[in-house]
């Protein structure tokens, strides 16, 4: 069953059409991957699912819910969280304090058994909880942007670039942390340059191509096309 369902997306940046009519959907217990150069519309896609950026034309479906045009919170309070690109953690607050704001759409008597959940997850944030995030490594940074997206407690967690500028130890920890999150229960939308890490772990793919989808399948079949692997697998 589809838990996410994108139908003939089209968004501008003024006139520049940024996507071109893409369709493609998340069921439920999936990772599902949209890989893709730069500028692809990868980014683009995900904030306009999250309410970050209005669609011109189609539809988002999550949950048998048309929630297209819905502002921000109210889409993380229907259970879809975003972990931006580039991380965006608040600077100036503490590790725990970004998660508490992760958390401001679930009830106040849930906010210590959701940040027990991260903490337990990610040790080094509740080691660092007292921090100042802008202190924090890259890698704590990413881990610190994550968590505060699992505090909303998602069933369906948006991930953007996660590996972005991390060094490859530090990648690969992340991807282990994606696969806990999808074993754990969370279906998972991944959107990562680093194409071969994304197409191992995920169940299906997509290939986005100038705001257009060229390709689709599972991720299986997607790495072993000369095409994808030629432009994305080196």
């Amino acid at each position: 069953m589809a838990l996410l369902k994108v139908e003939d997306l089209h968004v501008y940046y003024g006139s520049i059409h940024a996507i071109k009519g893409i369709s493609f959907e998340v069921n439920e217990n999936e990772i599902v991957t949209l890989i893709g150069a730069n500028g692809a519309g990868k980014s683009t896609s995900l904030n306009t699912i999250a309410g970050l950026l209005r669609a011109k034309h189609g539809t988002v479906t999550f949950n048998d819910k048309n929630i297209t045009g819905q502002k921000a919170n109210k889409i993380v309070s229907q259970g879809l969280a975003l972990c931006p690109e580039g991380r965006r953690v608040f600077q100036q607050l503490t590790v725990r304090e970004n998660l508490e704001m992760g958390g401001f759409t679930r009830p106040a008597s849930e906010l210590q058994d959701s940040l027990e959940d991260v903490f337990n997850r990610f040790p080094r944030l509740k080691e660092r909880h007292k921090q100042v995030a802008g202190t924090l490594s890259g890698g704590e940074q990413q881990m610190l942007a994550m968590g505060r997206a699992l505090m909303s407690k998602p069933r369906l967690l948006m991930l953007d670039e996660p590996s972005m500028g991390l060094a490859p130890i530090l990648v690969d920890q992340i991807f282990d942390i994606i696969r806990e999150l999808h074993e754990s229960g969370t279906t998972i939308l991944l959107v990562e340059q680093n194409a071969q890490m994304a197409l191992s772990i995920a169940s299906r793919a997509y290939v986005l191509e100038t705001g257009l989808i060229s390709k689709s399948g599972t991720a299986d079949n997607l790495m072993h096309d000369d095409a994808v692997r030629k432009a994305y697998l080196g």
